[in-house]
């Protein structure tokens, strides 16, 4: 069963930096898929919309989650080891987007079940580029669960 044709991904943007959020709400904006983007600030408030708690009990279900390590309040690496565990959100696939290339880092969040890393770029056109990938695969390509 495929996505109907203009239902519009549902993205969760996981992201601290006020300014790398609106280059990434940008980017998606220059893409042809249609793509609601919703940001949330920390990882306390994304396990918060995931599980539709609070001011988040009528969040839609991501399709995707876009998700940076460095997070106030309960990091990236936690956010995503919780993702992981919990039966109801588990399946969604977690793109990790971070300004870190460590090797640490990156064998960490593989080892927590992220879908893919991709080093966070530093300026538009780069951001652009990065998000025309994402489209290409994970919008396009890539088969993603529903529910």
């Amino acid at each position: 069963m495929g996505r109907e044709k203009n239902v519009p991904f549902e993205v969760l943007l996981v992201e601290d930096n006020a300014g790398d959020a609106r280059l990434l709400k940008e980017a998606f904006r220059e893409i042809e898929t249609p793509c609601n983007i919703n940001v949330v600030k920390d990882g306390v408030d994304a396990l918060r919309f995931l599980y539709r708690q609070d001011e988040f009990f009528s969040s839609p279900r991501p399709d995707l989650i876009l998700l940076d390590l460095n997070l106030p309040r309960k990091d990236g690496r936690e956010v995503l080891a919780e993702v992981k565990q919990n039966e109801s959100v588990k399946r969604i696939p977690v793109i990790v987007l971070s300004t870190s290339s460590s090797d640490t880092d990156v064998q960490t969040a593989y080892g927590l079940h992220a879908n893919s890393y991709i080093k966070k770029p530093v300026d538009l056109d780069e951001f652009e580029n990065v998000v025309k990938t994402i489209e290409q695969f994970w919008l396009r390509l890539a088969f993603l669960p529903e529910g």
